[in-house]
């Protein structure tokens, strides 16, 4: 029996087509940050198969969210990457975890759009992907021919590549996930003082060799101890990471905020003089004082007090001089109070 030439064809490009999704999910297997694998996954998509518009939609609350905020040197994750909410997912997908094809009433899924893309597409596949059983979000492909991702073609293969995707993006997770603790507090998710130190020496010989200002503010709660006793842990803990959000909310980019120990807070102002570091201080107190922490019925202000020392001051020899000599200064302005 002589097989059709046709039907030989079909068999070649479906081989053709699983080697590329293999191609694809080898390329991914190994790559344990988010930049990376997202820039690897949505490039080898888009070059295998040739197609015009490869992103990713990515679901607002989801746990990856903050991770891929905070890329920011990345022009194609930018412009490849659009921030939904659950709500508008689920209604586009009903929560499916198999694929979705489309090539008509396209509007409706615009806003799984990237917000500065331009796309005219004809059709659509959105391949939603997963992340310990929790749908995240989606990787779609769209092409101008209406016919590219028709909603009767088979997706085994699509379907495959998510769930791949899926588990790569769970290792790419915890490894980040174990890196940023490597650097940061858990709790108010500042610098930890080991990186805070690194970070001080670095900008503490910067300084002294430009001969450019530089600050350090040594900071902590006023009677954190009867926050803890009279409002609870939570509390407590809650007045940590509200002092940690005040301090980052204030500050500028170069700025470095840290978590020293306990209540205890670090911030380092490279190119700022003492009147400078005055202000930005009394800046902070000020908002801490006009947004109370409240629960239930209660309400309470956090308040800080601090020490300040300059590089410019005689006798800072040393990155550990400087920060002793602030560390100084907030106990004799607790002392004083």
């Amino acid at each position: 029996m002589t097989i059709p030439s046709t039907i030989l064809e079909r068999l070649k490009q479906n081989e053709i087509i699983a080697r590329k999704f293999h191609e694809i999910e080898i390329s991914i297997l190994s790559i344990l940050n988010f930049q990376d694998f997202i820039e690897k996954l949505l490039f080898e998509i888009s070059s295998k198969f040739s197609v015009p518009y490869t992103w990713l939609s990515i679901i607002e609350e989801s746990n990856i969210t903050e991770y891929l905020h905070n890329i920011r040197n990345s022009k194609l994750l930018k412009a490849s990457t659009a921030f939904i909410s659950e709500k508008q997912f689920s209604d586009i997908t009903q929560n499916s975890l198999k694929p979705l094809l489309s090539n008509k009433n396209l509007n409706r899924f615009n806003a799984l759009i990237p917000e500065a893309a331009e796309y005219e597409f004809g059709s659509i596949a959105i391949a939603p992907i997963t992340m310990d059983g929790t749908i995240v979000g989606s990787i779609n492909q769209a092409d101008k021919n209406a016919n590219r991702f028709e909603p009767d073609i088979d997706t085994s293969l699509l379907e495959q590549l998510a769930i791949k995707a899926s588990l790569c993006l769970s290792n790419v997770t915890a490894h980040e996930q174990l890196k940023f603790l490597a650097f940061h507090d858990p709790l108010t998710r500042l610098l930890n003082r080991r990186v805070m130190e690194r970070i001080l020496e670095r900008e503490f010989q910067r300084s002294k060799r430009y001969h450019i200002d530089l600050v350090l503010l040594f900071l902590d709660l006023d009677d954190f101890k009867s926050i803890n006793d009279t409002y609870g842990h939570d509390n407590g803990d809650k007045a940590l990471c509200h002092t940690a959000d005040c301090l980052n909310s204030l500050k500028r980019d170069s700025d470095i905020v840290a978590r020293f120990a306990g209540d205890e807070f670090v911030v380092i102002l490279p190119s700022t003089n003492r009147h400078q570091a005055e202000i930005y201080i009394s800046r902070v107190k000020q908002k801490m004082a006009n947004n109370p922490i409240t629960d239930d019925n209660t309400s309470f202000c956090v308040k800080l007090s601090h020490g300040l020392s300059s590089v410019f001051e005689k006798g800072m020899d040393s990155s550990a001089i400087l920060l002793k000599a602030a560390d100084k200064r907030l106990y004799k302005a607790k002392k004083n109070k």
